[in-house]
């Protein structure tokens, strides 16, 4: 029976600047499971990113939460007793203090995350090795700390270990992530690093203290496709052996198709589509779902002299959405004086199969 982990109700977050309100996260919903990977996809700018960083409480000013819950069914450290069962308590991690105790010990030690930007997400003044054993307790990679002290630190915060002991995870953690003398670059510094390689050092951060969760941010964009697929073995291997839910958010329909159980589509704030992963590819329903398919290059299409498809339109302007469904004025089953009017509900269209569009409320009626 499926355990639930996170559970994201009608989150809303805007952002309040100059020139207006614009709602990154509109009504989002979605339930994670433990052990399970959920992969979120939508064109840049849909909310992928901000609702993950809602998860740990970290929306960037001048954005903000303003309405929702993001409940963490966290179990108790302790062990349970015989023939007891270990307690679970619930956290709406909306309602913590950013800098509180709380929820700095959620972040990292117990929900990891892998940013989207190794240049800037790495410290420059700490090494590697410092970074892995500090970051979760920093949340940021220092740019003047070797990479392996970064490491270690973190590692010391959550997991209770010596400095020395931490040190070996560091490199053990370097070693799995594929980078090459992990002995020595464990003294790095993050500007001695390429590009991918601070991101390997940023997912060895993320998975030093062996969270319960891990938010994966575009996590393999700057890695070519062995080192890709290595990093996605270790993902794997980690869930098999905790139970760690993942929530894997990225363009590469190719990879989340290979990762995730269940799939999120969202455009411009919304969740439009939902459903296991074969499901989703070989039966999508909302009609972005199926433009956004339809646009993957395929074998042997410039061979054919078939144009690549795209989806019509351009995304709307966030400050003045268009009313109804925010995807009708790009929609090939537009319905005038429907879509343009009638902001679409969840509907069920199959077996844990849902779709936020008019077509299939119609059709239920």
């Amino acid at each position: 029976m499926s355990e639930p982990l996170i559970e994201i109700k009608d989150l809303r977050v805007e952002f309040n600047v100059r020139e207006g309100i614009v709602k990154a996260v509109d009504g989002f919903n979605l339930t994670i499971n433990r052990g399970e990977t959920v992969g979120v996809i939508g064109e840049s700018g849909c909310g992928k990113s901000v609702t993950a960083r809602a998860i740990l409480n970290m929306v960037p000013k001048p954005g903000k939460v303003t309405s929702g819950e993001i409940l963490y069914y966290r179990r108790s450290k302790e062990n349970p007793s015989d023939g007891q069962s270990r307690t679970t308590d619930v956290l709406d991690l909306t309602k913590l203090d950013p800098d509180g105790e709380t929820i700095r010990q959620v972040r990292g030690g117990e929900i990891g995350m892998i940013f989207q930007e190794p240049m800037s997400s790495l410290t420059p003044v700490y090494s590697v090795g410092t970074l892995i054993n500090e970051a979760v307790s920093l949340h940021r990679l220092s740019p003047v700390k070797r990479v392996g002290a970064q490491i270690t630190e973190t590692i010391q915060t959550h997991r209770r270990v010596t400095k020395a002991e931490g040190r070996q995870i560091a490199i053990e953690m370097l070693r799995k992530v594929g980078i090459p003398k992990p002995n020595e670059r464990v003294d790095s510094y993050p500007h001695q690093l390429s590009g991918g390689q601070r991101q390997r050092v940023m997912i060895a951060i993320a998975l030093s203290c062996e969270p319960v969760m891990l938010i994966a941010d575009e996590p393999t964009t700057a890695l070519d496709v062995s080192i890709e697929a290595q990093i996605l073995d270790i993902m794997r291997e980690l869930q098999e052996s905790s139970d760690m839910a993942i929530l894997f958010i990225t363009h590469n329909l190719g990879v989340v198709a290979n990762m995730a159980h269940e799939i999120v589509v969202m455009y411009m704030g919304k969740a439009v589509e939902r459903a296991k992963v074969q499901d989703l590819f070989y039966q999508p329903q909302h009609p972005y779902t199926r433009s956004l398919l339809q646009s993957i290059p395929k074998l042997g299409q410039k061979k054919s002299g078939e144009r690549l498809a795209s989806i019509a339109g351009s995304v709307p302007d966030p400050f003045h959405l268009p009313p109804g469904c925010v995807f009708h004025p790009r929609c090939p089953a537009f319905m005038p004086g429907r879509c343009d009017t009638i902001t679409p509900q969840w509907t069920q269209v199959g077996d844990d199969h849902w779709a936020s569009c008019l077509l299939y409320e119609e059709a239920g009626k």
